[in-house]
């Protein structure tokens, strides 16, 4: 049986093309049909595991070799007596060879075919998605969305094979029109009953990747879609799958060494906010982005911050945190400084950010200052010329801010989150963090990273400003801007992830909580709802 990993170290993501590269050289090292046999045997063992007692098995096949794994599994099932039944949307005169194989092994067996869905199934039962894994290439239509949305319609938990079926394993994003029904359900399934006549779906929802892990189980649709991942690469020796560079990493753990005791506060940085337009200008107040910014950096370790109010003056002192150092923009040492800009600074930021970009040594960039260089051809060439002059900079936009960046739109970006990522990484020449569901963090020249921590906790105002504060304290301290985005994003998201449930959870107490993060090894890269398992044992 698989056994949990808890890895200290990125781990290597690959895309469909890749995992075909990496499939075809290992199906020509073996006998025929050898990888399919293994990929049926893994699903069918995990489907014992997931459910021991099932009275009854539903196995959906789609007519790829994606059914071929559904249909190698029911033999095993049946062998085993947990009376699958398997609806099949292939032939044998037309199915791929491997899966025709398959195919007569489980009649052979003696598996029960059907032409339609068991109406039994109940809680303790088990239905496999083996309809597409990753040969969609879009929207299932006809049997198959009946079937799909009878999977996600029934009370008994879901095993996906490979990727849940719609879903693109390159980018996350969804083709199959079920999915609102998904995402709803798994959020609230009481509601989500009601809304569109769907018995709540049960937790929790299973996805085995076979052979390599895909980018698109981690980001935008794919964590609400697979629900907890399990891996077996079905012995593939590791000289294969190391041959094929990764599409991507799955952000790890980070680890830091104790600070030495002869430490003061200069040792770990100063990080000047720069944001928080106030009252007078438009009538919209935003000291408070800046002020949770200061927060973040101050409680994520950095030796001093610097809070720099583009507020003429109004405010004065501090009473809830006087570790806060108040300036006036005019009076701040850029070049000595990591300065977190934009947060909440409105159209008052325009006239600070010049400033900003030509001499600040580490600069992270938010909220209004991305949407004023968006507007502005001289701050974007200004942008661009810090890395070439030795400056670190972090973009953290999410993605209607990436989409004004990179004059598209914001389902553009959430349907190519790595791909919009990594282009704006290459246009500005710095580090970008494309927030959401699976933070996605880019650098030129080299694969993205998918954060696997973090919850719908953090879809509240003021998150964002947050993790902000947090990379600027993470650059203040020594850094580089891509190991500082990393490291901040996981954190960011694991405070959220083990947050008591009873205590309330607003962008305040976040940048409270998030020094309380364990940079131990043993820190565990497992979501609530999401379990990240390798073969073994």
């Amino acid at each position: 049986m698989p056994t949990l990993v808890r890895s200290t170290h990125p781990l290597a993501l690959h895309d469909s093309a890749a995992t075909r590269r990496i499939e075809h050289a290992a199906a020509s090292a073996l006998p025929p049909h050898t990888l399919m046999q293994r990929a049926g045997l893994a699903t069918a063992r995990l489907a014992l595991a997931l459910a021991p007692h099932a009275r009854r098995v539903w196995i959906a096949a789609g007519p790829g070799n994606n059914g071929g794994d559904g249909l190698e599994a029911a033999l095993h099932l049946h062998a085993w007596g947990l009376n699958p039944v398997v609806t099949w949307l292939g032939r044998p005169d037309t199915a791929p060879p491997d899966a025709r194989a398959s195919w007569q092994r489980a009649v052979q067996a003696g598996v029960m075919f059907a032409e339609q869905p068991p109406a039994d199934l109940g809680p303790q039962d088990l239905a496999i998605d083996a309809l597409l894994g990753i040969g969609a290439t879009r929207a299932p239509g006809g049997r198959m969305a009946d079937w799909l949305q009878q999977l996600h319609a029934s009370p008994a938990p879901v095993l996906a094979v490979d990727v849940p079926t719609g879903l693109n394993a390159d980018t996350g994003w969804m083709r199959t029109p079920v999915t609102t029904e998904i995402i709803a359900a798994r959020a609230d399934p009481a509601s989500a009953a009601g809304q569109f006549g769907l018995k709540p779906l049960p937790p929790p929802h299973h996805t085995l990747s076979l052979l390599t892990l895909k980018p698109g189980l981690f980001t935008a649709h794919g964590r609400d879609a697979s629900g907890a991942i399990w891996f077996d690469d079905l012995g593939l020796p590791a000289n294969l799958r190391d041959a094929e560079p990764p599409s991507a990493w799955l952000n790890a753990a980070p680890t830091a060494a104790p600070r030495p005791h002869a430490s003061h506060k200069g040792s770990f940085g100063d990080v000047a906010i720069v944001g928080g337009e106030g009252l007078a200008a438009r009538g919209l107040g935003m000291t408070g982005a800046a002020l949770l910014a200061a927060s973040a950096a101050l409680h994520g370790g950095a030796g001093r911050v610097l809070l720099s109010l583009l507020d003429d003056g109004q405010m004065t002192h501090i009473a809830s945190q006087p570790e806060l150092m108040l300036r006036r923009f005019e009076r701040l040492e850029l070049p000595a400084l990591t300065v977190v800009c934009g947060c909440g600074g409105g159209d008052a930021v325009s006239a600070v950010l010049p400033a900003v970009l030509h001499a600040a040594p580490r600069a992270v960039l938010d909220a209004d200052a991305l949407n004023v260089i968006a507007a502005d051809a001289a701050l974007q060439a200004a942008l661009r010329q810090r890395a070439p002059a030795g400056q670190a900079t972090v973009l953290t936009p999410h993605p209607l801010e990436a989409a004004r960046l990179l004059g598209s739109t914001s389902a553009q970006v959430q349907q190519g989150r790595l791909q919009a990522a990594t282009q704006l990484a290459e246009r500005f020449a710095c580090t970008v963090v494309l927030k959401g569901s699976g933070s996605v963090i880019a650098t030129p020249g080299q694969p993205p990273v998918i954060n696997p921590t973090g919850n719908a906790r953090l879809a509240t105002a003021g998150t964002g400003d947050v993790l902000a504060g947090l990379i600027g304290a993470h650059l203040a301290a020594g850094q580089s801007a891509p190991q500082a985005a990393a490291d901040a994003v996981y954190r960011h998201g694991w405070v959220a992830d083990h947050w008591a449930a009873e205590q309330p959870f607003t962008a305040g107490a976040l940048a409270r909580h998030v020094g309380a993060f364990d940079t131990s090894p043993r820190a565990d890269i497992r979501l609530r709802d999401q379990s990240l398992l390798a073969p073994g044992g």
